[in-house]
């Protein structure tokens, strides 16, 4: 699964394990409890859910966009 990290200060691709929309939203909110910065969320999401960061391409189509700066997690149309 390719999940995109949208924010402010990163654009990050993430490959990992298959999770559902409401899956993503939990693991979210336990990364942003953890984290105090939205890079620190990323590596939170790598190290504790199996994430792996890989060179980020805005062409590549993802299953969905996590928006780090309206907290909004949806799957893009394309």
């Amino acid at each position: 699964m390719l999940v995109e990290v949208d924010g402010y200060d990163q654009q990050v691709l993430l490959t990992g394990p298959i999770y559902t929309l409401k899956q993503l939203n939990i693991i979210y909110r336990q990364a942003k409890k953890q984290a105090t910065s939205s890079k620190e969320m990323t590596q939170f999401l790598c190290t504790s859910y199996q994430f792996t960061q890989i060179p980020y391409d805005a062409s590549v189509r993802v299953e969905f966009v996590i928006d780090t700066d309206t907290g909004r997690i949806y799957s893009p149309t394309y």
